[in-house]
Protein backbone atom coordinates (compact mmCIF):
# COMPACT_ATOMS: atom_id res chain seq x y z
CA UNK A 1 0.00 0.00 0.00
CA UNK A 2 2.93 2.17 0.85
CA UNK A 3 3.92 2.15 -2.71
CA UNK A 4 0.57 3.11 -4.03
CA UNK A 5 0.62 6.42 -2.17
CA UNK A 6 3.76 7.11 -3.30
CA UNK A 7 2.65 6.60 -7.05
CA UNK A 8 -0.52 8.60 -6.32
CA UNK A 9 1.77 11.37 -4.38
CA UNK A 10 3.89 11.49 -7.07
CA UNK A 11 0.82 11.49 -9.71
CA UNK A 12 -0.57 14.34 -7.38
CA UNK A 13 2.37 16.58 -7.48
CA UNK A 14 2.62 16.12 -10.94
CA UNK A 15 -1.17 17.13 -11.83
CA UNK A 16 -0.74 20.55 -9.24
CA UNK A 17 2.33 21.73 -11.70
CA UNK A 18 0.85 21.37 -14.53
CA UNK A 19 -2.06 23.39 -13.69
CA UNK A 20 0.49 25.85 -11.96
CA UNK A 21 2.03 26.06 -15.66
CA UNK A 22 -1.66 26.67 -17.16
CA UNK A 23 -2.32 28.95 -14.68
CA UNK A 24 0.25 31.26 -15.38
CA UNK A 25 0.19 30.39 -19.37
CA UNK A 26 -3.19 30.96 -19.54
CA UNK A 27 -4.33 34.34 -21.14
CA UNK A 28 -0.52 35.26 -22.30
CA UNK A 29 0.16 36.03 -25.23
CA UNK A 30 3.45 33.87 -26.44
CA UNK A 31 4.86 36.14 -29.05
CA UNK A 32 7.55 33.46 -31.05
CA UNK A 33 4.17 30.53 -31.10
CA UNK A 34 2.15 33.74 -33.13
CA UNK A 35 4.03 34.37 -36.11
CA UNK A 36 2.83 37.33 -38.31
CA UNK A 37 5.55 37.25 -40.82
CA UNK A 38 7.03 34.59 -43.28
CA UNK A 39 10.42 34.62 -40.89
CA UNK A 40 8.57 33.81 -37.89
CA UNK A 41 6.33 31.35 -39.74
CA UNK A 42 9.48 29.19 -40.69
CA UNK A 43 11.26 29.84 -37.31
CA UNK A 44 8.41 28.31 -35.88
CA UNK A 45 8.15 25.61 -37.91
CA UNK A 46 11.51 24.65 -37.64
CA UNK A 47 11.45 24.49 -33.55
CA UNK A 48 8.11 22.44 -33.75
CA UNK A 49 10.06 19.94 -36.35
CA UNK A 50 12.87 19.90 -33.95
CA UNK A 51 11.45 19.96 -30.63
CA UNK A 52 9.33 16.50 -32.19
CA UNK A 53 12.11 15.33 -33.76
CA UNK A 54 14.02 15.11 -30.11
CA UNK A 55 11.11 14.01 -28.35
CA UNK A 56 11.15 10.55 -30.10
CA UNK A 57 14.13 9.64 -27.74
CA UNK A 58 13.06 11.96 -25.00
CA UNK A 59 9.73 10.51 -24.38
CA UNK A 60 10.94 6.88 -24.38
CA UNK A 61 13.69 7.47 -22.30
CA UNK A 62 11.51 8.92 -19.55
CA UNK A 63 9.03 6.59 -19.84
CA UNK A 64 11.59 3.70 -20.25
CA UNK A 65 13.08 5.39 -16.83
CA UNK A 66 9.99 5.59 -14.91
CA UNK A 67 8.85 1.56 -15.86
CA UNK A 68 12.34 0.45 -15.05
CA UNK A 69 12.22 2.27 -12.04
CA UNK A 70 8.85 0.86 -11.00
CA UNK A 71 9.16 -2.49 -12.34
CA UNK A 72 12.65 -3.13 -10.54
CA UNK A 73 11.26 -1.14 -7.11
CA UNK A 74 13.19 -3.03 -3.96
CA UNK A 75 9.05 -4.75 -3.15
CA UNK A 76 8.39 -6.05 -6.66
CA UNK A 77 10.23 -9.38 -5.86
CA UNK A 78 8.88 -10.94 -9.09
CA UNK A 79 11.20 -8.62 -12.00
CA UNK A 80 13.48 -11.02 -13.16
CA UNK A 81 17.01 -10.14 -12.85
CA UNK A 82 18.61 -10.35 -15.92
CA UNK A 83 22.39 -8.86 -15.91
CA UNK A 84 23.48 -9.53 -19.17
CA UNK A 85 21.27 -7.23 -21.35
CA UNK A 86 24.25 -5.12 -21.29
CA UNK A 87 26.06 -7.03 -23.49
CA UNK A 88 23.36 -7.21 -26.06
CA UNK A 89 24.79 -6.22 -29.09
CA UNK A 90 21.68 -5.54 -31.05
CA UNK A 91 19.78 -3.51 -28.37
CA UNK A 92 23.25 -1.41 -28.06
CA UNK A 93 22.85 -0.58 -31.70
CA UNK A 94 18.98 0.01 -31.39
CA UNK A 95 19.83 2.68 -28.78
CA UNK A 96 22.50 4.73 -30.87
CA UNK A 97 21.48 4.44 -34.06
CA UNK A 98 18.16 6.09 -33.20
CA UNK A 99 19.66 9.20 -31.53
CA UNK A 100 22.54 8.95 -34.52
CA UNK A 101 19.84 9.01 -37.19
CA UNK A 102 17.90 12.12 -35.33
CA UNK A 103 21.02 13.76 -34.66
CA UNK A 104 21.58 13.68 -38.62
CA UNK A 105 18.32 14.99 -39.20
CA UNK A 106 18.61 17.80 -37.48
CA UNK A 107 22.17 18.46 -39.06
CA UNK A 108 20.56 18.66 -42.42
CA UNK A 109 17.87 20.96 -41.30
CA UNK A 110 20.13 23.04 -39.42
CA UNK A 111 22.60 23.51 -42.52
CA UNK A 112 19.67 24.06 -45.08
CA UNK A 113 17.64 26.46 -42.02
CA UNK A 114 20.75 28.40 -41.41
CA UNK A 115 21.07 29.54 -45.46
CA UNK A 116 17.02 29.72 -45.79
CA UNK A 117 16.97 32.09 -42.66
CA UNK A 118 19.81 34.24 -43.48
CA UNK A 119 19.30 37.75 -41.72
CA UNK A 120 21.26 39.10 -44.19
CA UNK A 121 19.29 37.62 -46.95
CA UNK A 122 16.99 39.81 -49.00
CA UNK A 123 13.47 38.30 -48.36
CA UNK A 124 12.09 37.39 -51.97
CA UNK A 125 8.50 39.80 -52.93
CA UNK A 126 7.03 41.80 -55.55
CA UNK A 127 6.78 44.75 -53.36
CA UNK A 128 10.23 46.66 -53.56
CA UNK A 129 12.12 46.50 -50.34
CA UNK A 130 12.83 49.45 -48.09
CA UNK A 131 14.93 50.25 -45.42
CA UNK A 132 15.68 51.54 -42.18
CA UNK A 133 18.03 52.28 -39.88
CA UNK A 134 18.48 51.51 -36.16
CA UNK A 135 20.71 53.06 -33.50
CA UNK A 136 20.66 51.06 -30.42
CA UNK A 137 21.11 53.52 -27.31
CA UNK A 138 21.29 53.60 -23.80
CA UNK A 139 18.20 52.55 -23.25
CA UNK A 140 16.28 53.30 -26.41
CA UNK A 141 16.33 52.43 -29.77
CA UNK A 142 16.43 55.09 -32.59
CA UNK A 143 14.90 54.51 -36.10
CA UNK A 144 15.88 56.11 -38.96
CA UNK A 145 14.27 56.51 -42.53
CA UNK A 146 16.81 57.58 -45.14
CA UNK A 147 14.79 57.58 -48.08
CA UNK A 148 12.02 59.79 -45.81
CA UNK A 149 14.36 61.86 -43.77
CA UNK A 150 12.47 61.14 -40.32
CA UNK A 151 13.46 58.98 -37.43
CA UNK A 152 11.52 58.01 -34.23
CA UNK A 153 12.34 56.94 -30.91
CA UNK A 154 10.85 54.04 -29.58
CA UNK A 155 8.39 53.54 -32.50
CA UNK A 156 9.00 52.11 -36.21
CA UNK A 157 6.37 51.63 -38.63
CA UNK A 158 5.98 50.25 -42.13
CA UNK A 159 3.70 49.23 -44.64
CA UNK A 160 2.48 45.85 -44.61
CA UNK A 161 3.37 43.21 -47.19
CA UNK A 162 6.54 45.30 -47.80
CA UNK A 163 9.93 43.85 -46.93
CA UNK A 164 11.98 46.03 -44.69
CA UNK A 165 15.84 45.43 -44.70
CA UNK A 166 16.75 46.67 -41.03
CA UNK A 167 20.47 48.17 -40.95
CA UNK A 168 21.58 47.91 -36.84
CA UNK A 169 24.15 49.31 -35.09
CA UNK A 170 24.96 50.53 -31.39
CA UNK A 171 26.14 53.84 -29.77
CA UNK A 172 26.14 51.94 -26.77
CA UNK A 173 27.35 48.54 -25.53
CA UNK A 174 26.54 45.72 -27.32
CA UNK A 175 22.81 44.93 -27.73
CA UNK A 176 20.13 43.11 -29.83
CA UNK A 177 17.16 43.84 -31.44
CA UNK A 178 13.95 41.58 -31.75
CA UNK A 179 10.45 41.57 -32.90
CA UNK A 180 9.57 38.11 -32.14
CA UNK A 181 6.09 37.99 -34.12
CA UNK A 182 7.95 38.90 -37.29
CA UNK A 183 11.59 37.02 -36.77
CA UNK A 184 14.87 36.38 -34.89
CA UNK A 185 17.07 38.70 -33.10
CA UNK A 186 20.85 40.14 -34.50
CA UNK A 187 23.00 41.50 -32.48
CA UNK A 188 23.86 45.71 -32.23
CA UNK A 189 27.60 46.53 -32.44
CA UNK A 190 29.29 49.27 -32.09
CA UNK A 191 30.98 50.56 -35.18
CA UNK A 192 29.49 47.87 -36.98
CA UNK A 193 26.51 47.48 -39.23
CA UNK A 194 24.22 43.80 -39.01
CA UNK A 195 21.16 43.68 -41.53
CA UNK A 196 17.87 41.83 -40.64
CA UNK A 197 14.79 41.33 -43.38
CA UNK A 198 11.59 41.13 -42.04
CA UNK A 199 8.45 41.43 -43.56
CA UNK A 200 4.63 41.58 -41.99
CA UNK A 201 1.48 39.74 -43.68
CA UNK A 202 -0.82 42.33 -42.70
CA UNK A 203 -1.84 45.09 -40.51
CA UNK A 204 -1.18 44.71 -36.78
CA UNK A 205 1.22 46.19 -33.83
CA UNK A 206 3.97 43.98 -32.95
CA UNK A 207 6.08 44.86 -29.34
CA UNK A 208 9.92 44.75 -30.18
CA UNK A 209 12.45 44.53 -27.40
CA UNK A 210 16.19 44.41 -26.59
CA UNK A 211 17.78 40.55 -26.42
CA UNK A 212 20.62 41.67 -24.53
CA UNK A 213 21.42 42.96 -21.25
CA UNK A 214 22.57 46.06 -21.40
CA UNK A 215 22.54 47.97 -18.51
CA UNK A 216 19.87 49.16 -15.35
CA UNK A 217 17.91 50.26 -18.27
CA UNK A 218 17.58 47.25 -20.15
CA UNK A 219 14.02 46.62 -18.71
CA UNK A 220 12.53 49.73 -19.94
CA UNK A 221 14.38 49.29 -23.86
CA UNK A 222 11.23 48.44 -25.79
CA UNK A 223 9.61 49.30 -29.04
CA UNK A 224 6.35 48.80 -30.46
CA UNK A 225 6.60 48.37 -34.81
CA UNK A 226 3.23 48.84 -36.62
CA UNK A 227 2.68 47.32 -39.80
CA UNK A 228 -0.13 49.19 -42.35
CA UNK A 229 -1.20 49.97 -45.40
CA UNK A 230 0.57 52.16 -48.12
CA UNK A 231 -1.86 54.81 -47.82
CA UNK A 232 -1.99 54.61 -44.02
CA UNK A 233 1.74 54.83 -43.90
CA UNK A 234 2.36 57.74 -46.19
CA UNK A 235 0.50 59.70 -44.51
CA UNK A 236 2.29 58.52 -41.23
CA UNK A 237 5.30 60.05 -42.85
CA UNK A 238 3.67 62.87 -43.79
CA UNK A 239 2.38 64.34 -40.58
CA UNK A 240 5.76 63.19 -39.07
CA UNK A 241 7.29 65.71 -41.61
CA UNK A 242 5.09 68.66 -40.90
CA UNK A 243 6.23 68.39 -36.74
CA UNK A 244 9.36 70.94 -37.39
CA UNK A 245 11.23 68.51 -34.82
CA UNK A 246 14.96 67.76 -36.87
CA UNK A 247 17.07 66.04 -35.76
CA UNK A 248 21.14 67.27 -35.81
CA UNK A 249 24.17 66.80 -33.75
CA UNK A 250 23.28 68.49 -30.95
CA UNK A 251 19.89 66.80 -30.83
CA UNK A 252 21.12 63.77 -31.46
CA UNK A 253 23.85 64.56 -28.28
CA UNK A 254 21.07 65.40 -26.15
CA UNK A 255 19.02 61.85 -27.43
CA UNK A 256 22.04 60.40 -26.56
CA UNK A 257 21.91 60.66 -23.01
CA UNK A 258 21.55 57.59 -20.93
CA UNK A 259 17.61 57.33 -20.16
CA UNK A 260 15.25 53.91 -20.12
CA UNK A 261 11.40 54.04 -20.54
CA UNK A 262 11.44 57.09 -23.19
CA UNK A 263 8.11 57.91 -24.71
CA UNK A 264 8.06 57.81 -28.25
CA UNK A 265 9.42 60.63 -29.92
CA UNK A 266 9.35 61.59 -33.91
CA UNK A 267 11.68 64.01 -35.81
CA UNK A 268 10.63 65.75 -39.17
CA UNK A 269 14.30 65.60 -40.51
CA UNK A 270 17.06 63.73 -40.21
CA UNK A 271 21.16 64.99 -40.49
CA UNK A 272 22.69 64.20 -43.26
CA UNK A 273 24.78 60.84 -42.50
CA UNK A 274 24.37 60.62 -39.14
CA UNK A 275 23.52 56.54 -39.22
CA UNK A 276 26.97 56.08 -41.02
CA UNK A 277 29.04 58.94 -38.49
CA UNK A 278 27.42 56.95 -35.50
CA UNK A 279 29.16 53.97 -36.72
CA UNK A 280 32.72 56.11 -38.16
CA UNK A 281 33.42 57.64 -34.78
CA UNK A 282 33.69 53.98 -33.26
CA UNK A 283 36.34 53.70 -35.98
CA UNK A 284 38.07 56.80 -35.93
CA UNK A 285 40.62 57.33 -33.78
CA UNK A 286 39.49 59.90 -30.75
CA UNK A 287 36.31 60.18 -32.79
CA UNK A 288 34.36 58.55 -29.80
CA UNK A 289 35.67 61.27 -27.62
CA UNK A 290 32.67 63.10 -26.11
CA UNK A 291 34.63 66.39 -26.77
CA UNK A 292 34.59 65.70 -30.89
CA UNK A 293 31.58 67.25 -32.44
CA UNK A 294 29.84 65.03 -34.22
CA UNK A 295 28.34 66.99 -36.71
CA UNK A 296 32.21 66.48 -38.33
CA UNK A 297 31.38 62.47 -38.48
CA UNK A 298 28.63 61.87 -41.08
CA UNK A 299 30.95 62.71 -43.93
CA UNK A 300 31.09 59.11 -45.29
CA UNK A 301 28.86 58.12 -47.80
CA UNK A 302 26.02 55.49 -47.38
CA UNK A 303 28.09 53.63 -50.42
CA UNK A 304 31.45 53.41 -48.84
CA UNK A 305 29.73 51.99 -45.76
CA UNK A 306 28.23 48.98 -47.72
CA UNK A 307 31.51 46.98 -48.06
CA UNK A 308 31.83 47.56 -43.75
CA UNK A 309 28.66 45.70 -42.99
Amino acid sequence: MKGRYKVALVLLVAAFGIGVLATLVHGHTIAVLQPKGPVARQELNLMILAVSLMLIVVLPVFALTIGIAWRYRATNTKAAYTPDWDRKRSLEILWWAIPGAIISVLAVVTWVSSHALDPYKPLSSTTPQMTIQVVAMDWKWLFIYPNSDIATVNFVEFPRNTPVDFNITSDAPMNSFWLPQLGGQIYAMPGMSTQLHLLAYGDGSYNGMSANISGVGFSGMTFVAKSVSNADFTSWVNSVQMKNHPLNASGYAQLAVPSSYNARAYYSSVESGLYDGIIMKYMVPGAADPDVNMSVMPSMSGSSMAGMK
